[in-house]
């Protein structure tokens, strides 16, 4: 195996299901979570805990390097279908055992994922991932298209692994005037349901350059309703006066 390439594979403590076409598809306490580099964790659930009655197995066959062939099954109910959802290693490679027996399904072909009775979004959460919200009074100016549109002292930073530090910021420190609302909503495992603003400055549309969450999940309560920008897509942020750089990431424009 490619010393580079990891394939980590552990055993989760969280109930997980899969709803689809009305019907719950898989339910299990005994779940395997697969990291891979480069890759998004996948849940990988025992055979014995998919609902057999909707499976029906197709021709189509993957080949990984690290973790062998992958057969795949369509998923069927009585008024929906979709193809190749789900996808198994029957024979797989020496170097990942643990995959004999269990079976993984396409995030989204799936119509609901819960763990425990709560539903997550995107892809299974990383137990290794922090998201950490503190308060700061440190002034955070945002500027776009060479305007100061928000500035702020009481803005609550977001520190996630891996991205940019986030800044959220009161709606009575953005002008709101030069926002409006958009029709776009995305999904994070990790805060809930995001809604967007558009802004407009002199004259320069900047399509859904602001998000928020009106209804963060439990665990992210402090950013209800704040106002973040993209980074990667304004003039500047500056924070107590000092450019922050920026980073490239899967959100920033050439």
């Amino acid at each position: 195996m490619d010393q580079e390439h990891l394939v980590r594979i552990e055993e989760s403590p969280r109930r997980v299901r899969v709803h689809f076409g009305g019907h719950v598809i898989a339910d299990s306490t005994n779940m395997k979570l697969v990291h891979e580099t480069n890759h998004l964790p996948v849940y990988y659930f025992p055979m014995g805990d998919i609902n057999q009655d909707f499976l029906e197995k197709t021709d189509h066959v993957t080949h990984c390097p690290y973790k062998g062939d992958a057969s795949y099954w369509s998923i069927k109910t009585e008024d929906s279908v979709t193809e190749n959802a789900m996808w198994a290693y029957e024979q797989p490679m020496d170097s990942v055992p643990e995959l004999q027996g269990l079976a993984a399904f396409y995030w989204n072909k799936m119509d609901h994922w819960y763990e425990e009775d709560e539903e997550i979004f995107v892809h299974a959460r990383d137990p290794y991932k922090r998201v950490d919200t503190v308060r700061s009074s440190r002034k955070v100016e945002v500027v776009l298209n060479g305007q100061t549109v928000a500035a702020s002292s009481r803005a609550m930073f977001l520190f996630e692994t891996n991205l940019p530090t986030r800044y959220y910021l009161p709606r009575e420190d953005v002008r709101m005037e030069l926002l409006g609302e958009s029709t776009l909503t995305t999904r994070c495992p990790y805060k809930g349901i995001a809604s967007y603003y558009s802004a407009t400055v002199d004259g320069t549309d900047f399509e859904n350059i602001v998000w928020y969450y009106p209804d963060p999940i439990a665990e992210c309560p402090k950013i209800k309703d704040l106002l973040c920008f993209f980074n990667e897509r304004v003039d500047a942020i500056m924070v107590d006066g000092a450019e922050i750089p920026k980073q490239r990431t899967a959100w920033s424009i050439d």
